[in-house]
């Protein structure tokens, strides 16, 4: 079977092909960890099957910090096994994607009184980067209180003993999770999203696949596999209910929103990690011309496929920026963005959000349904590993197929392939001087070689072949090309999906969705055929999305 293109215009041809086949693993859920469960399968030589009820990281994964970290706070629950995992983790995730990760150093004020002391600190940031196994330029260090406030003149300064500087590492979480999955399709992964598992499919007590319905035609599929995987995120208890085996452990939901400002009215100059007056840790990062903060982590019981911020949730965080800023004087009306997300971590009988543990665990079902639940971005490489290690041992006692080691951990993922990151500055200097030789501004060349690493050649060559068409264009020529490389290559299947999760800029950006939202819809539209009714109903749902962005629900109800 010749293999399809990732595009969106394939979607219903791919879902065709799925239904022919029968495939050594289906996994339900397009977040980060199926997504990683997919690429280390495929990579290996399985058969795999993704679908994603909403678009690829639609849910979790687009809506994290943006941080792949390694959990500085739980060595104060004593979680070391876990710290030391996925700190040696983030390194790895680094060097498989240098384009959408990057290092990220960290100030962690401490003050008399707060959770950590000066010796507490230093203590446990040299603890931690033993854990992580940090590289000796990248190791903490120790500042007085007159470094602390060079690094950052907007801190409080009552009561501020000095601070620790340690590396993290930034990411565009959509955007890993998207690179990650079309490494998978290129080692011949058949992924679709907006493919929703209505129900799922038994021989002789066993799963054998699943019941998937396309959203936008409402016809359904049978695809069979040889193994199931539910890696569902906030909806594995709804797929475990579907299977009869939710028992004795099950999901604790909680809520994180995080406030967007223009560094015009919020100047951040250092990423930082920081109390809240109620000892509770939140992140303050600037990025590309923005400050974000949060987030915060409350129980959650509501609409999981539309979260949203209420008016606690946001006094918090404005609550916490003027506790640690309070020279800033920030109010609501300068919040310009905003976004919730839900985190599907494991329920521990007595433990409030922010105490519940971050580890992931797999349960099989009766039926054989395995579950991947809890875990974090950081650690999503391993996670696939444990789970694709489960399912090569029980193909084969099964089927008596056997298929080798994991091979992820040295394998750069979609746009990654660039030598590694220390090749980084040389690829984005050398791939500038050909945007810029097309006709591309220099730092808007920059910005695209930076976001779409060693796919940027693909980029180009829609630019060129636009330019030899001589087509108008209603959009700026590096808008419209990476929309059309949205849709040709990453599945982008409606405005929500460029600006929010191949983009980011509904969060970072959002005048700029304001000014191009019109004009996207026209070029989406004549791509993928759209109907003048089409048109209207994703006119009304970025319309909506848009004013969530920037407006407060009252409450949960």
């Amino acid at each position: 079977m010749k293999k399809t293109s990732f595009s969106s215009t394939n979607r219903m041809m791919i879902l065709e092909n799925m239904k022919e086949a029968t495939y050594d693993i289906l996994i339900v859920g397009g977040g980060i960890t199926g997504c990683g469960i997919a690429l280390d399968a495929a990579s290996r030589g399985m058969k795999v099957a993704l679908v994603e009820m909403q678009d690829f990281a639609g849910g979790t994964s687009s809506r994290s910090t943006k941080l792949v970290h390694g959990g500085l706070r739980y060595l104060k629950q004593l979680e070391v096994k876990m710290v030391a995992e996925v700190g040696k983790e983030r390194a790895v995730v680094y060097e498989n994607g240098p384009h959408v990760t990057t290092p990220e150093w960290m100030l962690l004020p401490i003050y008399k009184g707060g959770t950590f002391g000066k010796t507490s600190t230093s203590l446990g940031l040299r603890v931690y980067d033993f854990l992580a196994g940090v590289k000796k330029s990248e190791r903490r260090k120790m500042l007085t209180p007159s470094e602390t406030l060079v690094k950052e003149p907007l801190l409080k300064r009552e009561g501020l003993k000095g601070g620790g500087l340690y590396v993290e590492y930034r990411t565009d979480d959509a955007r890993l999770t998207i690179e990650v999955l079309k490494e998978a399709v290129k080692h011949g992964a058949d992924a679709v999203n907006y493919a929703k598992v209505e129900k799922l499919l038994y021989e002789q007590g066993r799963i054998s696949g699943a019941m998937v319905v396309d959203q936008a035609s409402r016809k359904s599929y049978m695809i069979r596999a040889k193994k199931v995987v539910n890696a569902a995120g906030p909806w594995v208890d709804s797929l475990r209910d579907m299977d009869g085996s939710k028992k004795e452990k099950h999901l604790q939901l909680t809520k994180g929103i995080h406030l967007v400002f223009d560094q015009g009215k919020f100047p951040l100059k250092q990423a930082i990690y920081f109390d809240t007056e109620d000892k509770r840790m939140i992140f303050a990062i600037p990025r590309d011309g923005k400050t974000y903060v949060g987030t915060t982590d409350t129980v959650y019981k509501e609409d999981m496929l539309h979260p949203r911020m209420v008016r606690e949730d946001k006094d918090y965080v404005l609550a916490a920026i003027k506790f640690m800023f309070p020279a800033l004087n920030i109010k609501e009306e300068d919040i310009e963005s905003s976004w919730t997300g839900v985190r599907p971590l494991i329920f521990e009988k007595g433990k409030s959000a922010s105490e519940i543990s971050r580890k992931d665990e797999v349960w099989l079902s009766d039926s054989g349904l395995i579950t991947i639940a809890g875990g974090k971005l950081t650690g999503y490489r391993k996670m696939a590993e444990t789970v694709v290690d489960l399912i090569g041992k029980m193909l084969l006692k099964d089927f008596q197929v056997k298929f080798g080691a994991c091979k992820t951990k040295g394998l750069p993922i979609s746009g990654g392939d660039i030598g590694g990151s220390k090749n980084l500055p040389a690829f984005v200097a050398k791939k500038t001087e050909e945007g810029q030789r097309i006709g591309f501004p220099k730092e808007i060349a920059s910005s695209l070689v930076s976001r779409y690493g060693s796919n940027i050649d693909k980029l180009y060559r829609i630019a060129e072949n636009v330019q030899a068409k001589g087509t108008k264009l209603a959009l700026p020529m590096d808008i419209h090309v990476q929309l059309l490389y949205a849709i040709r290559e990453e599945m982008a299947v409606t405005p929500l999906d460029f600006f929010i999760r191949r983009t980011g800029a509904l969060f970072f950006q959002i005048n700029w969705v304001q000014k191009w939202k019109g004009k996207v819809l026209d070029v989406m539209a004549r791509e993928l055929f759209w109907t003048k009714e089409m048109k209207e109903m994703h006119r009304i749902q970025l319309e909506k999305h848009i004013k969530d962005a920037v407006t407060v629900m009252e409450d949960d109800g």
